[in-house]
This record gives C-alpha cells, sequence and structure tokens, in this order.
C-alpha cells in the first residue's frame, strides 16, 4: 500500500530485500521453525528452570576422614586412661589396707595412737588429720590474700617494665625443690618467727590453739605452715594474674567511664570476674599443702610417742606425708606396710574431696553458674494475678 502521494510509508522498507524477508518469516512461521529471538528467549528460560530445579552442586568433603577418628579416639582414650589410673591407685591402696584395717583394736579415724606392730596392732589417724588439715588451711590464709594482691598489682598498677620482673621472680619460687625450702625453713626462717610466736602466744595464749608449750618452738606447725605459703604462692599468683587479665576490657572500660575509681573498677568488674579462677587456683594450691612431704618432714619436729597430744600450732607434730616417709623403714611386714597405706588412702580420699568441691564451686562461681534469686513477692502477686483472672 502507498501514500496518497505515491511514496511509500517510512516504517516499512521496500524493495526486493524486504519482500524476500518477508517471505522467509512467513515460511518458517507456518513450518514452526523458530526464529533467533525465540531461540535466544527459550533458551534463557531453560536455563533459569534448571537454576531453579536442581540448583548449583555443593562439593563437600568426604566426611569421617582417618585423621578426625584417630584425634577422638586418642581423645577417649586420654580421659579414660587417667580415669583408670585413678580408680587403679584407689583400688590398690583399699586392697593392701583392708587387712590391717580388720586387724585393728582401736578407732582408725578417732584414736591418736599409732602402733602398727605386733600381735595387738592399735593404729588411728587423728593427730594425723589434724595436722595436716591445720597446716594447710594456715598456709592457705596466709598465700591467698598475697597472691591476690600481687596479682593484681602486676596486672593493674605496677608499670610493665617492674611488672615482668616481679612476675617472673614469683614464678620462680616454684621451681625451688621441696629439700631446699625444708632446709631454709629449719635454719633461717624458724628463728625469725620466734618473735611472731611470741606475740601471738601472749596474746591469743588463752586459746588452746595458740598456747605456747615448753621448749625452743622452731620446728612447730606454724613455722611449716607459713614454708607451706610460700611453697604454694607462686602457683595461685600465675593462674590468679591470667584470669584477672582476661577480664574483658568492656567490663573495665565501662566501669571507669561510669566515674568509678581503678579499685573500684577492680572491685566491681575484676574481682568478679576472676572469682572462679581465684578459686581453682586456690584449691590447686591447697592439694599442694596437703601432700607436701619434704619439706614438712624436715621443719617438723616429731612429738615423743610417751607425750599427751597438743593440739598448738607452736608444738611439733606429723601429717599423712611426713609420717609415711618418715617410717619407710618400717615397711618390714604386711600388718605396718597396711597401716602406713591405710593413711596413704585417707590422704587420697581427702584430696579427692578437696578437688570434686573446687570444681563445684567454680561451677557456681563462674559465669552463668548462679540461678537468678526467685522474687517471692513478686511471684505470689502473679500468681494472684492469675488466679483473678
Amino acid at each position: 500500500m502507498s501514500s496518497p502521494d505515491g511514496t511509500a510509508p517510512p516504517d516499512r522498507p521496500t524493495g526486493p530485500a524486504s519482500d524476500e524477508a518477508a517471505a522467509e518469516a512467513a515460511a518458517q512461521a507456518t513450518a514452526g521453525t523458530p526464529t533467533a529471538d525465540q531461540v535466544a528467549a527459550d533458551g534463557a528460560g531453560t536455563t533459569a528452570q534448571t537454576l531453579t530445579q536442581t540448583g548449583p552442586k555443593l562439593e563437600l568433603g568426604p566426611v569421617g576422614h582417618l585423621g578426625d577418628r584417630l584425634f577422638a579416639g586418642l581423645a577417649r582414650g586420654s580421659g579414660g586412661l587417667v580415669v583408670a589410673i585413678v580408680a587403679f591407685v584407689g583400688i590398690f591402696l583399699l586392697a593392701l589396707a583392708i587387712p590391717s584395717l580388720a586387724d585393728n583394736k582401736s578407732s582408725f579415724l578417732f584414736s591418736r595412737i599409732w602402733e602398727p606392730g605386733g600381735t595387738d596392732p592399735r593404729f588411728g589417724i587423728a593427730a594425723l588429720f589434724y595436722t595436716t588439715v591445720v597446716s594447710s588451711i594456715i598456709a592457705m590464709l596466709i598465700a591467698v590474700p598475697i597472691a591476690v594482691g600481687v596479682a593484681l598489682f602486676t596486672t593493674y598498677y605496677a608499670p610493665k617494665r617492674l611488672a615482668a620482673p616481679v612476675a617472673h621472680a614469683i614464678d620462680l619460687l616454684a621451681a625451688v625443690p621441696s629439700i631446699i625450702y625444708g632446709l631454709w625453713g629449719i635454719l633461717f626462717f624458724a628463728p625469725i618467727l620466734r618473735p611472731v610466736i611470741d606475740g601471738l602466744a601472749s596474746a591469743l595464749g588463752w586459746l588452746p590453739v595458740f598456747e605456747k608449750p615448753p621448749g625452743d618452738n622452731v620446728g612447730v606447725v606454724f613455722t611449716a605452715s607459713v614454708v607451706l605459703a610460700i611453697m604454694i604462692l607462686p602457683v595461685v599468683t600465675a593462674i590468679s594474674r591470667e584470669i584477672f587479665a582476661q577480664t574483658p576490657i568492656e567490663h573495665r572500660e565501662g566501669a571507669l567511664a561510669l566515674g568509678a575509681t581503678k579499685w573500684e573498677m577492680i572491685r566491681m568488674a575484676v574481682l568478679p570476674y576472676g572469682r572462679s579462677g581465684v578459686v581453682s587456683a586456690s584449691m590447686l594450691g591447697l592439694g599442694r599443702a596437703l601432700g607436701e612431704t619434704v619439706a614438712v618432714l624436715i621443719i617438723l619436729s616429731v612429738p615423743n610417742g610417751n607425750d599427751p597430744w597438743n593440739s598448738s600450732i607452736f608444738a611439733g607434730g606429723e601429717t599423712f606425708a611426713s609420717k609415711i616417709a618418715n617410717n619407710a623403714a618400717e615397711f618390714d611386714s604386711p600388718e605396718k606396710t597396711g597401716a602406713y597405706i591405710a593413711a596413704g588412702l585417707v590422704l587420697f580420699v581427702v584430696t579427692f574431696l578437696v578437688n570434686s568441691a573446687a570444681r563445684i564451686i567454680v561451677a557456681r562461681s563462674g559465669p552463668g553458674g548462679k540461678r537468678p534469686r526467685r522474687n517471692r513477692r513478686a511471684g505470689a502477686s502473679a500468681a494472684t494475678e492469675g488466679a483473678s483472672s
């Protein structure tokens, strides 16, 4: 079709080329062959449909590598081995102690007599238990406050050029052998403590625990306790220092931003965060004090068997460990050996109970270990409102 003036419309090509293109398009449409535009559109739709249905495949590594299985087996085996060793030690001590305990003619837990030999053996651990526990408690009362103070000083108060040497010096105390502590304590440190003993006896001598017996008062329980405090000081200090240094900086800076002083920041942020670590460190130190042998053996003077028992910390005595070490030459018969092994069994049980109590205390004092206290009034009000509604 042409325009009135005899020319072709501008949007429609004219000539032989346009006629050929139109004929080809008509032929393809008649034969059902898709055009180029239709092929492109169909290809895009097919690809989108394939990705939508199946998605790209993600190649995952094989699960259950040999290394994973070996590591898991070694971890389980290590834990089981430790439990087996502890159980074996307990069973061994119990098996060797039962025959002597069966032949004992006195109370094993409440008697202070120690005569395991002969046809009529009599032995008890009351005096040994008292000396062991009292010396360890005094050592803890001396060492823990000093250790916490040193840890706070080296972490938050001392300059870096001073904190590092002080921390290294405290840590080096753990490398000193026990026999050196014992010799130093009885030869050098015991004479220095005499004025302290005299002062405590004059001020608190009306108490049986602080009563001063006659004698030179050198190898006494108090001296051994102070030396034990020095021995456990590096352990408690090192662990407490690491725990205090790990206090989140948000807690510290938040307290300071609210206007708290450094001590208030330590009291409100650092000490609550490190409470569980200090308890753990203290329990480790207590275990060291309960089982210390050589230093206590050298320092403590052994009381005469005919003398009456004295509960004063300014008298001599024997702990479980020092008693067993001091009388190792008497292991000449199964009966005597069983008596000393029974004393060792009690020390084993006490140490196990201390560690168990430490685990419970740490679990309760750690983050999230405390349960929120229930407000009884709020609970009663809520119950009343629920019943009324």
